[in-house]
């Protein structure tokens, strides 16, 4: 199985680079963690917030692994706790398909990629920056794998 977070955005931090890449490093073979970035939408040029994450939207379905689960971030998306996301990973292991997490632009994502997304999780109730967005959601699938394999990562 393979987990691709796609992500509108193609400068993050170092920081939050470094973070992300020692997490991907830690998974297993069997179960791989890789980013994939597109570009966003300039946000000049008079473009309303919904022609921006339309564009891309359309970006985000281009570097889908085919045939994949698509999970939306969205603030509005189904809240799990670490065991809960530990449960989706075996779920989504057994099914034997590439995982796409999804993490839409400054705007958010375009309601109709959401819609068309097999679930939605939400990552938190705060506003995150979208660097810190990356790290939070790398380390819970990296937390859920940990569970799963029995390694004394998590704690309960």
């Amino acid at each position: 199985m393979r987990l691709v977070v796609v992500a509108v955005g193609q400068r993050q931090p170092a920081w939050s680079r470094e973070a992300v890449d020692e997490f991907a490093k830690r998974f297993p073979p069997e179960c791989r963690l890789g980013v994939i970035e597109v570009k966003a939408e300039p946000r000049a040029g008079g473009k309303t917030p919904a022609q921006m994450m339309a564009a891309e939207a359309q970006r985000l379905r281009t570097a889908l692994p085919k045939g994949c689960c698509v999970v939306a971030l969205d603030e509005r998306g189904t809240r799990r706790t670490t065991a809960q996301l530990a449960e989706r990973l075996r779920h989504w292991r057994d099914e034997g398909r590439d995982v796409a997490l999804l993490i839409g632009g400054p705007d958010g994502l375009d309601d109709a990629l959401r819609v068309q997304a097999d679930e939605s999780l939400r990552l938190s109730d705060l506003t995150l920056p979208h660097a810190l967005a990356r790290v939070l959601l790398v380390e819970a699938l990296y937390r859920a794998w940990t569970v799963l394999a029995g390694h004394p990562y998590h704690r309960e």
